[in-house]
């Protein structure tokens, strides 16, 4: 008679867990699975080219530093007579050019050196603290925040960025959506 009762408290045990798992996830969730696909696409190269802690923005996928000696400058679109909008233009440049022509989307530039929001050799839990510190987003808030990600031309670019260039492991509207369950379930940082 007690091995059918231990046999039925496993099988609804079984049964149960992964829906108590799913409703855990539905209502708040892991810190750490709810940022988790914010991260992937903030620390790819995509993103963090640009999002750098020196001067010098970086290239490629393999993320080296900038040729021709490019620096952010004083506003964060290039030094003086070497403004990114000299070679990266409102687009990317046809495929005639070449799979290593400059990338172009609207506004291509640096965060300014005052706020370099920076994404480069941060764990995740310190990411997503500077991504809420305002002072690291030039004055955004979170919903703010959402807004540039889903909005910006710059940030879209980093899906369609031309040539060899690789596209963040999660599609834009997956990471938007990400975002805003991250944002409903009150935005908590990984452990």
């Amino acid at each position: 008679m007690l091995l059918p009762i231990r046999r039925f408290c496993v099988l609804a045990t079984m049964a149960i867990t992964p829906f108590a798992s799913v409703g855990a996830f539905a209502q708040g969730g892991n810190a750490d699975q709810l940022f988790e696909p914010i991260r992937a696409v903030l620390q790819h190269p995509r993103c963090q080219n640009c999002h750098i802690p020196g001067d010098a923005p970086l290239q490629y996928d393999s993320g080296r530093e900038h040729g021709q000696f490019v620096q952010r400058g004083a506003r964060g679109k290039g030094a003086v007579a070497m403004e990114c909008a000299a070679c990266h233009h409102d687009e990317n440049l046809p495929t005639s050019y070449g799979a290593h022509a400059p990338p172009g989307a609207p506004n291509w530039q640096l965060p300014p050196p005052e706020a370099k929001m920076v994404f480069i050799g941060l764990s995740p839990r310190d990411l997503c603290e500077a991504i809420k510190d305002k002072r690291v987003t030039r004055g955004r808030d979170l919903n703010a925040m959402l807004v540039h990600v889903r909005d910006d031309k710059l940030v879209g670019w980093s899906w369609n960025p031309g040539g060899e260039r690789s596209v963040p492991p999660v599609s834009r509207p997956a990471f938007v959506t990400a975002f805003e369950q991250w944002l409903r379930a009150g935005a908590p940082c990984p452990t």
